[in-house]
């Protein structure tokens, strides 16, 4: 049995790949920004599970210093950690800057994930072969390291593309700082049916049950268990190339150096 916690996993992918994940029997955390959700969710899963180890959090990841309080949190009440799937992502959204200044797509897509899983390393460490899956998109364009500072303002597509082009560089750096831990970026599809789709484009291509899928089997699959620091293309259901620029060692540096000091 896997302690597994999945952000951003009250609907959508994330809830699916819960759903999938608590049948089988790991011990599921789930995470979301509203508590009276994520308690509908957590009896929900329990329920269709047949479950009980499912329990959750709740952060919103618009703001760092909540990122911050749910790391410690989780850090004093769970036991342990085999899997981290950083899924929480935000396209459209009613107010495009966070308190700080930033872009919320970059700081829900990328700053959080990076800020929690830092903290949650230890934890992970300690497990026999741990695993980070973080959510990229095929969207993936190269970065404006001013929009990523909140110096510049860029609009919702190209914020959104690049904090998913931030989160796959940041995963290939981390595969090979942490070469004992599995880390995996995955595009889960492209325009699958999920409330963030719907609202962002007015349609789907494809059911929402191709990610959560996806998700499950990254997790899970034996057969993923060799392939830190490759990147799966779900649109082609195989490992492929991301963007250029996230096997460039050079930007991959400036990017975590950028990062650093912002956090």
């Amino acid at each position: 049995m896997k302690h597994i916690l999945i952000t951003g996993s009250t609907d959508g992918i994330g809830k699916l790949a819960a759903l999938k994940l608590a049948k089988d029997g790991h011990h599921i955390y789930l995470h979301g920004r509203n508590a009276e959700k994520l308690t509908l969710v957590t009896s929900e899963l329990k329920n269709a599970s047949n479950n009980s180890n499912i329990s959750g959090f709740v952060a919103d990841f618009s703001d760092l210093d909540a990122v911050q309080q749910l790391a410690t949190q989780i850090i004093n009440e769970v036991p342990q950690l085999d899997i981290l799937i950083n899924n929480a992502g935000v396209f459209n959204s009613p107010v495009a800057k966070t308190k700080d200044g930033f872009d919320i797509r970059f700081v829900v897509n990328y700053f959080a994930p990076y800020l929690l899983t830092n903290q949650l390393l230890p934890l992970l460490e300690q497990q026999n072969s741990p695993r980070i899956i973080n959510l990229s998109s095929a969207a993936q364009s190269t970065i404006s390291f001013e929009a990523l500072k909140g110096k510049t303002e860029i609009d919702t597509r190209a914020a959104y593309a690049q904090s998913k082009l931030a989160i796959t560089m940041w995963s290939f750096y981390l595969a090979k700082k942490y070469p004992e831990i599995c880390v995996i970026p995955v595009n889960p599809g492209s325009l699958l049916n999920t409330n963030m789709v719907r609202e962002a484009f007015g349609r789907f291509w494809s059911s929402a049950d191709k990610g959560g899928d996806i998700i499950y089997d990254l997790a899970v699959g034996e057969k993923h268990r060799s392939k830190n620091g490759n990147y799966f293309d779900n649109d082609q259901g195989a490992y492929g190339q991301a963007h250029a620029d996230a096997y460039d060692e050079g930007l991959i540096s400036q990017l975590i150096q950028e990062t650093e000091e912002i956090l």
